[in-house]
């Protein structure tokens, strides 16, 4: 029994001892990334509206309804849940690799048998036995730390997609809100302008028949009324597509979507400074998704390399036979049997070094892709700040462009009362201040959504609750 115990104990130290080793193959080092000091666009100074959560920058409380929904039901999302989960498994795999794979197998010859033992004290076949073999790889080159590194890192990749769907679903679902309520919007003006139409029609039709205005004058009255009646049918098109679309991303069937506020009763903040540069390198899901895939990329060069060493695993078995099912337990019908396995890659020694090659081309595309990936991030950023100084500017000056076509509306529809000019400069003025409504409500819902792009591009919003 002393034997048998100093026997165990050498066998586990062993292998504790040859895990100090060092692993083969590169250490995963950030690479250095030229990173400005800010932003190029963001004159204003503070802390980052990311991190607002993004229930406090989205205030209406029907958009965080729909969110909250979309969160739980979403299909892409539940499937990067179900994603993180696999490799939560694949990561608990890999670690298996540092316990000792052991096996059992009994025979029991039912049918008879035509011989006896071909080794004394050893199983075979003409015999009852049953046994235990164990097989455990020694980690000297470090293959199995490196597939642990690249599986948990892997892992993590996994999650911050998972953030970044989360992230992206905020963002759309609010954004399709924005729409709808712009479709809204325009919906209405273009119903009031039809029915402002519909009246002047009926006017001249009454003046037509008086021979107080010609066939022509009538005729463009007519025409607006039908453009006017051919864009609401055109918005209501777009709404209810737009109502679907938000339908799919709430993760239910086509069906009516809810208003809270309507497009110019939303609220955002009146600054929305982007905060540091730097910032971006760790709350951004995509970018450190892409740096732990470049990490994991790393370690499978790790794997590749000590693929080309010798395997040494410390293999054993321990079991009892006999020819006779009565005497299986008696002492004398043990045996056993320990030591160490050596495999060594002989014919497939240049094919290893292919795959090392191959790992480290993966590991460079990789690499490049990190780079791009922070490149088209800061770019990104760039474009929604200055979307969002321009956009503000734009609707101000809008806004003015309408209350100036308002006032001219009023000036013409008086003068034509007054028989001063015809009914064509009325006809103008309402054609320009309804194109100039539409396109104030498409200048609103652009500055809501740039905020919004804002808000996605600094890496915010993609907490759950």
């Amino acid at each position: 029994m002393k034997q048998y115990r100093r026997w165990l104990r050498n066998v586990l130290i062993l292998p504790i001892a040859l895990l100090t080793a060092c692993a083969v193959g590169p250490d995963y080092v950030r690479p250095p990334i030229d990173v400005a000091e800010k932003f190029r666009m963001a004159p204003l100074e503070g802390e980052s509206i990311a991190n607002l959560r993004w229930w406090e920058l989205l205030q209406d409380e029907t958009l965080q309804l729909l969110i909250r929904q979309a969160l739980q039901q979403n299909k892409n999302l539940q499937q990067a849940v179900a994603t993180v989960e696999e490799f939560e498994a694949r990561l608990n795999s890999a670690r298996m690799g540092f316990i000792p794979n052991m096996g059992a197998d009994a025979n029991a010859p039912a049918f008879g048998t035509l011989g006896g033992f071909l080794r004394p004290g050893f199983a075979t076949p003409f015999n009852y036995y049953g046994q235990t073999s164990l097989n455990w790889e020694l980690d000297i080159w470090g293959r199995i730390r490196r597939s642990n590194e690249a599986a948990r890192a892997d892992l993590l990749a996994q999650e911050e997609n998972r953030h970044a769907v989360i992230l992206t679903l905020v963002s759309a679902v609010a954004q399709s809100y924005f729409d709808l309520l712009q479709l809204d919007m325009q919906r209405e003006i273009a119903q009031r302008a039809l029915n402002s139409w519909e009246e002047s029609v009926a006017i001249a039709q009454a003046q037509l028949l008086g021979g107080i205005i010609p066939r022509l004058d009538f005729d463009q009255f007519q025409a607006e009324r039908a453009n006017a009646a051919a864009r609401v049918a055109e918005l209501e098109r777009q709404m209810r597509q737009k109502e679907n679309e938000l339908s799919v991303l709430l993760g239910k069937n086509p069906a009516p979507v809810a208003r809270g506020h309507t497009l110019i009763e939303q609220l955002m903040p009146p600054e929305v400074p982007a905060g540091l540069p730097s910032e971006l390198l760790q709350r951004r899901p995509d970018i450190v998704r892409s740096e732990h895939m470049l990490a994991a990329a790393t370690a499978k060069i790790g794997m590749a390399k000590a693929a080309r060493f010798p395997k040494i695993s410390i293999t054993g078995f321990l079991g009892v036979a006999s020819p006779a099912l009565s005497n299986l337990l008696l002492s004398g019908s043990e045996f056993g049997a320990g030591g160490l396995g050596l495999a060594v890659p002989l014919l497939n020694a240049q094919s290893l070094g292919f795959e090392q090659r191959a790992a480290e081309a993966q590991a460079r595309q990789a690499l490049a892709q990190y780079e791009q990936t922070i490149l088209v991030a800061f770019k990104e950023v760039e474009d929604a700040l200055v979307a969002v100084r321009t956009a503000n500017d734009q609707r101000k000056a809008q806004q003015e462009q309408v209350d100036a076509l308002r006032s001219a509306l009023q000036v013409a529809d008086l003068r034509y009362h007054g028989g001063i000019t015809s009914y064509v400069d009325v006809l103008l003025a309402k054609r320009n201040l309804f194109d100039a409504e539409f396109a104030l409500m498409a200048t609103h819902r652009l500055h809501l959504v740039s905020i919004v792009q804002l808000y996605k591009a600094l890496g915010g919003g993609w907490v759950l609750l």
